[in-house]
């Protein structure tokens, strides 16, 4: 293994590690699963969270946006890198996927994180409904178009 390959590994290591630990504390301190679709579609109408649940998911959200932007500050690499595709293809891959989070009950880190954890069939479903569609998604887009 190269240096490079050892750092992305602990970086992802890392970054795995924090996902599964947030995800336990959210689930331990709130009873709450950590799927970003569900959190985020809280803080919007027609069902917008009331009160107290408002405030644990406006902090999520907020690390969504504010993580990236602390390692930035903190290893000088860009936050996000540039699109590797055009503006429209990213709406309309945007809308595809919250319109599949709707169709599925969930996103892919609600089921993929938090419900195989929990060894729901549903999640083992939709997870692996998630990778058999990305793959293919992979194989026509860079091999067949």
């Amino acid at each position: 293994m190269t240096p490079e390959m050892i750092q992305s590994w602990s970086i992802a290591l890392i970054g795995g590690v924090l996902i599964g630990a947030a995800a336990v504390w959210l689930m331990a301190a709130q009873g709450r699963i950590m799927g970003v679709s569900g959190i985020l579609a809280g803080l919007l109408p027609p069902k917008p969270a009331a009160g107290g649940d408002r405030g644990w998911r406006i902090t999520f959200a907020l690390g969504l946006i504010g993580g990236p932007l602390i390692v930035q500050a903190v290893t000088g690499a860009p936050a996000i890198g540039a699109p590797v595709v055009s503006l429209p293809l990213l709406v309309v891959a945007g809308l595809l996927v919250g319109f599949g989070t709707v169709i599925g009950s969930g996103c892919t880190s609600g089921h993929g994180v938090c419900g195989l954890s929990r060894l729901s069939p549903r999640s083992l479903v939709a997870t692996g409904t998630f990778m058999a569609t990305g793959a293919l998604t992979v194989l026509v887009m860079r091999h067949l178009i």
